[in-house]
């Protein structure tokens, strides 16, 4: 368990944590990768001071200033893909080659567009709004300070997504990585250190209770960003409503339903399931894991999901041919399973694949025909699974997919364009897929409605949210 970066980065250096020690862990094998020591209290805040005292400086720093910071953290990231590949791959689990070709690229893609963004930042044209010469202006100022809580899912990609827009704008960033995943955040920072003045961007490590809830808690902290669940994001809002009022940004998981008209192209459809249910062992808060389908074509999509809930290969990360590997730890093997278990004895019919002849965390691809009232139907299961669900008419599918708790991502499969917009105008998610499923683009919004959160990561959008609008007026 040697060769990663394990310490704390704080105010441009690293030092060794104070706090307990967490153990991250290799899934695909099930064995510990590395121990990381947590931030104790004191270290969260000198973290936090040291980003209120780089804030006064970078803050004053010109868009094209920033801009050159963010443009050489994407190209290090470039230069150092495989580096950073590896270690995301065996401490998430996670397919070295879509690490590799796709979320490196992406991470570096995220710098490299909030590097060319703050540059162009819209705002309102100064004008006379009163009489007798009064001239009024719009800025959009930095906040200050940002708390950030990345996720274990993407490690590194949901760190771009926040850092990236936050220190474009001229804030400074204290972030914590899951206590599963740190280690490819700490090598990241090995690039900050390089390129960034000291405080910018600092990283601590450990658990949410204990260093979480110091963080967010803090009171030079003025923002809090949060990629997690819904009793986390929960906590969040409590430490906002603090003495000193906290904006907050926040994207807590979904339950993306997938509806499926009766003239939908199925063999299209099954193709795009395949990476969009599946990819990352489903674990993604816009995978497409519950189908909505239109009693015309359950069976034969069921048929056809089946077959190719059987063909898809999963295994060691290191493979050329894995399309997902393990989920993240033994705890949420055991709770994917308990999902299963519990839809196979209340007789919902359960068809899985074959399970990998490996040592790890693994969960067999599983897909479950359940009415809509299940638990693995209404409830985020967060692991390699599909249901799929009939239903007699596009409003039943309508109400059902929109009387969930959850706003993050959806999507319509019909081949008439004027049905599909219909559903898709209607439905309550922040983002919605029409005959396709879970593609990103940097420059478009991300974000969720209802208990998914609000607020935006990625787009222009993201980076006015890291930023707070004054009028200035001149008499």
């Amino acid at each position: 368990m040697t060769g990663f970066e394990t310490r704390l980065f704080i105010d441009g250096d690293f030092v060794a944590g104070q706090g307990a020690v967490e153990t991250a862990w290799e899934p695909a094998l099930g064995k510990p990768l590395a121990e990381v020591a947590s931030a104790s209290a004191g270290q969260v805040d000198q973290a936090v001071e040291a980003a209120h005292r780089a804030y006064k400086d970078w803050s004053k720093r010109t868009p094209r200033e920033r801009s050159a910071a963010l443009l050489a953290i994407a190209g290090a990231i470039e230069a150092r893909t495989d580096t950073l590949a590896a270690i995301e791959s065996r401490n998430a689990g996670k397919p070295l080659r879509f690490v590799r070709a796709g979320e490196l690229a992406n991470v570096a893609d995220v710098f490299r567009y909030f590097g060319t963004a703050v540059r162009n930042m819209p705002a309102p044209a100064a004008g006379d709004y009163r009489a007798q010469g009064r001239t009024s202006l719009v800025r959009r100022d930095p906040i200050g300070v940002i708390a950030q809580i990345a996720p274990w899912n993407y490690p590194l990609l949901m760190a771009a997504w926040k850092i990236a827009p936050a220190i474009a704008a001229g804030n400074a960033v204290v972030i914590k990585p899951s206590e599963l995943t740190p280690l490819s955040l700490l090598a990241l920072a090995q690039i900050f250190a390089e390129i960034l003045p000291p405080g910018v961007v600092n990283v601590v490590t450990g658990n949410g209770p204990d260093v979480g809830q110091a963080l967010i808690s803090h009171d030079l902290v003025r923002m809090i960003s949060l990629t997690g669940d819904v009793r986390t994001g929960r906590a969040v809002l409590q430490a906002a409503a603090g003495p000193m009022i906290k904006r907050t940004h926040l994207e807590l998981g979904g339950k993306a339903p997938v509806i499926v008209c009766a003239d939908a192209d199925l063999d299209k459809l099954v193709e795009t399931l395949r990476e969009a249910s599946f990819y990352n062992a489903g674990q993604d808060c816009t995978a497409a894991c519950r189908i909505l389908a239109h009693r015309d074509v359950v069976q034969p999509l069921t048929d056809r999901l089946e077959t190719m809930v059987g063909s898809l290969v999963y295994g060691r990360p290191e493979r050329d041919d894995v399309e997902f590997g393990p989920v993240i730890s033994a705890r949420q093997q055991e709770r994917v399973a308990g999902f299963v278990d519990r839809a196979r004895a209340a007789g919902c019919d359960v068809m899985q694949g074959t399970a990998p002849e490996a040592e790890g965390f693994f969960h067999a691809p599983t897909l479950v025909a359940a009415p809509i009232e299940a638990e693995i139907v209404q409830k985020e299961v967060f692991g390699p699974v599909l249901s799929i669900t009939a239903f007699d008419d596009n409003s039943q599918a309508l109400d059902w997919a929109n009387a969930s708790e959850y706003g993050l991502g959806s999507s319509v499969w019909s081949r008439n364009t004027e049905t599909a917009m219909a559903i898709a105008n209607a439905l309550e998610y922040g983002v919605t897929w029409i005959n396709t499923h879970g593609v990103m683009a940097t420059e478009m919004p991300h974000g969720g409605m209802k208990n998914s959160g609000y607020g935006s990561d990625l787009s222009m959008q993201s980076l006015i949210d890291y930023t707070q609008i004054r009028h200035l007026m001149l008499g």
